[in-house]
């Protein structure tokens, strides 16, 4: 009962879809480069995808830089192809974790980042991200754009919520043209590291919390098990006993 409590105290948030709806935006905006992103990732996120906010601070210029363009850069359906929009919104996300991240740091976690009443509005509440005049908060790029808009359950081992048990910060930017294999090698990795999955056998696993949370994006077509066994040399069973492991919401840096 404690855990569930804590699930629904913390959690919350993250399921009430119909407070993270977005409204439709008009723009004309053609797809940009995540050049800038792509370096710093590169320079600043480790093999183990640890993330260096320190050095993250030191290059805030370059940050800046590359959150100025996808500001100015709202996707569209008229000029970005369905790849083009998901790689905006996924290194949008993880983007911007970085910047509030880095604004506060340092932190024990992310959710020590506090706006307004505790528990109610969290630091994934925060609308402090503008995009052509449009406010958003993380909330509304997870929740009411990349889940419902691209029904692409593989995100959720690509944004990164700057904690120990997220799925790792990739080291390099998302892009269109290599999309679909890079959230492959993110899935991958994410069931392959026994830190946050543990596959036993066909018949038992312990499974990230992620599961649990967001089990009807993984289940619209197939079990769980059926979802997870793409992704790993173990293949579970449908009836395979699935325990979940608890969440490490400790800053995922490299001290």
């Amino acid at each position: 009962m404690k855990i569930l409590l804590y699930s629904v105290v913390f959690f919350a948030p993250l399921f009430l879809l119909t407070s993270c709806k977005v409204a439709d935006v008009k723009s004309t905006s053609r797809p940009v480069s995540h050049e800038i992103w792509d370096s710093l990732l590169k320079q600043h996120v480790s093999a183990d995808g640890l993330v260096d906010y320190t050095g993250f601070q030191k290059d805030s210029a370059r940050l800046n830089a590359y959150l100025e363009i996808l500001s100015n850069n709202h996707p569209n359906e008229a000029h970005w192809s369905y790849k083009e929009r998901l790689a905006y919104w996924i290194n949008a996300y993880n983007a911007f974790t970085v910047k509030i991240v880095t604004d506060n740091y340092p932190i024990p976690s992310i959710k020590d980042i506090k706006n307004g009443i505790p528990f109610v509005n969290t630091v994934w509440d925060i609308k402090f991200i503008n995009i052509e005049g449009h406010a958003y908060d993380l909330n509304n790029i997870e929740h009411g754009i990349l889940r419902p808009k691209f029904n692409e359950p593989r995100i959720h081992f690509a944004v990164n919520c700057a904690s120990i048990s997220c799925p790792v910060l990739s080291s390099e930017a998302y892009v269109a043209k290599k999309i679909d294999s890079q959230l492959d090698t993110a899935a991958k990795r994410f069931l392959s590291d026994k830190s946050r999955n543990k596959i036993l056998s066909k018949d038992k696993a312990k499974l990230s919390k992620i599961f649990s949370w967001f089990k009807g994006d993984f289940t619209k077509n197939k079990s769980l098990p059926a979802y997870i066994s793409q992704f790993t040399d173990i293949e579970l069973n449908a009836d395979a006993d699935l325990d979940f492991l608890d969440y490490d919401w400790r800053i995922n840096d490299q001290k």
